[in-house]
C-alpha cells in the first residue's frame, strides 16, 4: 500500500541553519591572524559560561571528546564503574571506556524515556565513581534526585546535556548545575560549529585539567610548572590528547550563540504544531514532559502502539521515507551494539530502553523547516498512520 505523495523534496529530520552573520564570522578568522589556538576559542567559552551561568567553560574538537575529558577529570580509571543510559549516542559510554572503566547501563523512564533514577540507585556499588544521565531529547534528567545520591555517594555527575543546550531545570539553564556538563555543536544541534563540543563546570579543579587534557596535557602556566626556563618553557604532566577546538569553530559557534533563543522557540513552536495534530491519534504516543523543566528538543519522537497497527515499525518508517520525509530512530540502544554484545552486555539488561527502540520514529525538527514543512510532515504521518490502522 503506497500513499499518495504529498511532497517532491527531501525533509531531513535535522539541518544546521547558517546566516550571513556566521559566514562573516568565519571569513574574519580566516583573514586574521590564528585559525586555532587564537583569541576566538576563549570568546565563545566565555560566551557560552555566560549563556547558562557556569563559572567556567571548554572548548573541544567535538562532544565525545569532551565527554572523555570530563571522565578524566573526574580520575575514572580502570575498572571504575559509571552508571549511564543504555538509550543514547555510543558516544556516553563509549568514554568510559576510554579511560579503562565499565559503564553500567540503568533503564530508563518509561514515560519520560530518561534515566530512571531509582535504578541508578539501585546498580551503585562500591566501585561506582560517576553518573553520566542523558537530558534525552533535550529534556533535563531528574537532577535533584541524581545529584542528592551522588552526593550521598561521593559521585562525579557528568550531565550529557548534547541535546539540551537552552533547556532549563526548575528555572536555572542546563549547564550550570551537574559537576560537569557536556554539549555538542554537531550540524543537527541546538547551534553548530561544524563539529564541537563543550564542558561547562563550577569546579575550578575540573576546569584547569580539562584545559590540559585537550592539549596533550601540557601546561605553559608557570605557576603551574614543575620547573621554569624561560618564556618559552611548557610541560607536559599527563598523557592528553590533540582535543582543541579551532578558532574558525569558536567563530561560527559564537555566531550561532547568538541566535539560540530563536532557534529553541521555533522548535518549541513547531512541536505545539505537532502535539496538537496529533493528540487524537490513539496509534500514537506523544512525548511526555515533566512540568519542572523545560525542554529545547532537539528532538520529536512519536511512539506507536504497534497493537493498534496492521504493521510493524520498519513498515511505517519506510512509507514516511518514500514520502520524502526524513525521519530516523534515536537510538539503538547501546548495550545491544555487537561491540557492546562482545563485551558481555545483551537483551534483557534494560527491558523499557529496549521495546521503545522498537516503537519510536523521530520527526523532522529543527529551525530552518518552514510552517509548511511542519504541516507536511503532519499530513503525511496522518496519512500513513490512518493507512495502516486497524480497522
Amino acid at each position: 500500500m503506497t500513499v499518495k505523495l504529498v511532497r517532491d523534496t527531501y525533509l531531513p529530520y535535522g539541518k544546521q541553519w547558517i546566516d550571513e552573520e556566521d559566514i562573516q564570522a568565519v571569513i574574519n578568522v580566516l583573514k586574521g591572524d590564528y585559525l586555532t589556538t587564537g583569541p576566538a576559542v576563549s570568546e565563545f567559552e566565555k560566551a557560552a559560561a555566560a549563556y547558562v551561568g557556569s563559572t567556567y567553560a571548554v572548548a573541544f574538537a567535538n562532544g565525545t571528546a569532551a565527554l572523555h575529558a570530563a571522565c578524566f577529570a573526574a580520575n575514572i580509571g580502570v575498572g571504575d564503574e559509571v552508571i549511564t543510559t543504555s538509550m543514547t549516542f555510543a558516544a556516553s559510554a563509549n568514554c568510559v571506556l576510554y579511560q579503562g572503566g565499565i559503564p553500567i547501563f540503568a533503564d530508563i523512564d518509561d514515560k519520560t524515556y530518561n534515566i530512571d533514577p531509582q535504578i541508578i540507585e539501585a546498580k551503585i556499588t562500591a566501585k561506582t565513581k560517576a553518573i553520566i544521565p542523558v537530558d534525552f531529547t533535550g529534556q533535563p534528567v531528574d537532577l535533584d534526585k541524581i545529584l542528592e545520591m551522588a552526593k550521598k555517594h561521593n559521585l562525579v555527575v557528568i550531565e550529557d546535556a548534547a541535546h539540551a543546550l537552552g533547556a532549563t531545570y526548575k528555572g536555572k539553564k542546563v549547564g550550570s548545575i551537574s559537576d560537569m556538563t557536556m554539549f555538542s555543536f554537531h550540524p543537527v544541534k541546538h547551534i553548530t560549529s561544524g563539529e564541537g563540543g563543550m564542558i561547562t563546570t563550577n569546579n575550578k579543579e575540573y576546569y584547569e585539567k580539562l584545559l590540559k587534557f585537550r592539549s596533550h596535557g601540557i601546561t605553559r602556566d608557570p605557576d603551574k610548572t614543575k620547573e621554569h626556563h624561560g618564556p618559552w618553557y611548557y610541560e607536559m604532566q599527563f598523557l592528553g590528547y590533540n582535543y582543541r577546538m579551532t578558532d574558525i569553530q569558536a567563530a561560527l559557534g559564537a555566531s550561532q550563540l547568538m541566535k539560540l533563543e530563536m532557534f529553541v522557540n521555533l522548535r518549541s513552536k513547531y512541536v505545539d504544531l505537532y502535539n496538537a495534530a496529533f493528540k487524537d491519534m490513539e496509534e500514537v504516543i506523544l512525548p511526555y514532559q515533566k512540568e519542572d523543566g523545560v525542554s529545547s528538543w532537539h528532538l520529536y519522537i512519536i511512539r506507536l502502539r504497534l497493537e493498534k497497527l496492521k504493521v510493524n515499525r520498519k513498515e511505517i518508517y519506510e512509507e514516511l521515507q518514500k514520502q520524502n520525509i526524513g525521519v530516523n530512530v534515536h537510538y539503538i540502544p547501546v548495550h545491544l551494539h555487537p561491540f557492546y554484545r562482545q563485551l558481555g552486555y545483551g537483551e534483557g539488561l534494560c527491558p523499557n530502553a529496549e521495546q521503545l527502540y522498537k516503537e519510536i520514529i523521530t520527526l523532522p525538527l529543527f529551525p530552518g523547516m518552514s510552517e509548511q514543512d511542519v504541516y507536511d510532515v503532519i499530513t503525511v504521518v496522518r496519512n500513513t498512520v490512518n493507512t495502516y490502522k486497524m480497522s
